[in-house]
């Protein structure tokens, strides 16, 4: 997973931090219930940027549980899995979406 990654511009996430999210946006519905669908459960989050749109890192969540509502709207249950760099910015069906290289922490010995 690491073309045409969604992006939820929304927090800060960190790996292996939960992320509880209300979700009521249309575009974000769509988004969370295409990562179900897909089955990737996963979905990047980066903090908004006034000139690019969303940062240049992030951290990729991973959907642990969602409850649906009848009014469309949700509740997803995500953990933080791994921090990565956004390669290039993009957008899909009114939410966003990018390329990206995961980053690996240096081991400390």
């Amino acid at each position: 997973l690491n073309k045409n990654v969604p992006i939820f511009v929304c927090t800060m996430a960190y790996p292996t931090v939960p992320c509880p999210l209300h979700i009521f946006e249309p575009c974000y519905r769509l988004m969370i219930r295409r990562c179900m669908e897909t089955g990737t459960r996963q979905f990047g989050m980066c903090i908004s940027d006034p000139v690019k749109g969303f940062a240049d890192y992030g951290c990729i969540l991973e959907i642990r549980n969602v409850e649906f509502f009848a009014d469309g709207r949700s509740v997803v249950d995500s953990i933080g899995k791994r921090r990565f760099k956004v390669i290039q910015h993009s957008q899909r069906d009114g939410y966003n979406t990018a390329d990206i290289e995961y980053i690996e922490d240096q081991k400390v010995s």
